[in-house]
């Protein structure tokens, strides 16, 4: 069963579409597969939620020009997330969706994030100046890091003004039970352990802040970290669950007549 809506997945932070790279693996070839209008988004990597709203409001008005439709689907990632809210509450597109899932977003912000805001000046201007460099030479038009920082420390990121009696809002969250099990997150994953007393959390986000609309819970019954649920470093093993996940998604918003 198609959905009604066209859908586009829509990515978080350190995430392109660049050479080998792919921002949600192969989880929309798979998708195209059983039948979904899928797009993917091509937001900024590292660029401010406002200038990757702005993208992905051209995104949508295309989208719905293209396919005669007058709203969209949108399940976002992480910060994909955040961007989806400001384009609804900020940028008039309320009209223009029909559903918002989101996956492992941090609507109240990640410990990770606000510890590397406060690093001491000369470290953070370090990383800072690697991470725009990076992601201007990939083709972000403004990366900024520092800002995406502030954005995504604790507390700042909630859902005012959000249209829940318009908009169909659901949320998912993974996590991870060992360090061993992302080893590329293992360094936030132990950092948000130490600063939240042992909350659960994916690697790089707190369940706790991933709650948002209806809470579906944790989207595995097993550990999946932050990027392992976009199909980046996701094992052989997971890639069943994983992509049976998003088309489990993607019916229920069919069966709903989105």
């Amino acid at each position: 069963m198609n959905t009604k809506y066209p859908i586009i997945l829509v990515h978080g932070l350190f995430v392109k579409d660049v050479m080998f790279l792919k921002s949600f693996g192969k989880i929309d070839k798979k998708l195209e597969e059983k039948g979904f209008f899928i797009y993917k988004s091509k937001i900024g990597g590292m660029q401010k939620i406002e200038d990757n709203a702005l993208i992905l409001k051209n995104e949508i008005l295309e989208i719905l020009k293209t396919k005669g439709t007058d709203k969209v689907n949108i399940i976002a990632h992480s910060q994909g997330g955040l961007v989806a809210k400001y384009v609804i509450t900020e940028m008039g597109m309320g009209d223009s969706v029909a559903s918002l899932t989101t996956l492992c977003t941090p609507h109240r912000g990640t410990p990770f994030a606000s510890g590397l805001v406060k690093l001491p000046r000369f470290q953070r201007k370090v990383v800072e100046l690697f991470l725009n460099l990076n992601f201007k030479i990939l083709g972000d038009k403004k990366p900024d890091s520092l800002s995406v920082g502030k954005e995504l420390s604790d507390n700042r990121l909630m859902e005012d003004n959000f249209p829940f009696d318009k908009i169909y809002a659901q949320s998912y969250s993974v996590k991870m039970d060992k360090s061993s099990e992302d080893r590329m997150l293992a360094i936030p994953f132990n950092y948000i352990l130490k600063q939240t007393n042992g909350a659960d959390n994916d690697g790089l986000v707190p369940c706790e802040s991933a709650k948002f609309g209806e809470y579906k819970g944790l989207a595995f019954d097993e550990p999946f970290s932050h990027s392992q649920i976009i199909d980046n470093c996701a094992k052989r093993k997971q890639k069943k669950k994983l992509y049976g996940f998003y088309e489990k998604v993607c019916n229920e918003l069919a069966d709903m007549g989105f």
